[in-house]
């Protein structure tokens, strides 16, 4: 059995096809708009938020990474920040960054 038969679920020959061919190809075109839509497009969109945050952190930014560390921004270096957090200091890459502090706080307090 062909694998494309297998994946379009054509069926093997017989009578009365009848231009199952172009149907099985719409649907399997729906299927990719549907799954790009719903998947593919807010996750881009969500990832170009998050490097734009990233590029917009300042000194003096309260911010929470990956990780759940609160800490305050020192330094900002090209691919790093320079973290405080109860008086220790971290190096940090850019992508460890997840939020900034006051909005994770904000979405603590609706929740309550």
């Amino acid at each position: 059995m062909n694998l494309l038969n297998i994946l379009l679920f054509f069926p093997q020959g017989g009578e009365g096809e009848g231009g199952s061919g172009v149907e099985s190809l719409i649907f399997l075109a729906l299927i990719i708009l549907v799954f790009y839509l719903f998947f593919i497009r807010p996750q881009m969109k969500k990832t170009k938020e998050q490097k734009k945050f990233r590029e917009s952190v300042k000194k003096g930014d309260r911010i929470v990474t990956i990780g759940g560390l609160h800490g305050k921004i020192l330094e900002v270096r090209e691919n790093a920040f320079i973290i405080e957090s109860e008086g220790t200091r971290l190096k940090i890459e850019k992508s460890a960054v997840n939020a900034e502090a006051s909005q994770q706080g904000q979405g603590q307090q609706e929740k309550q």
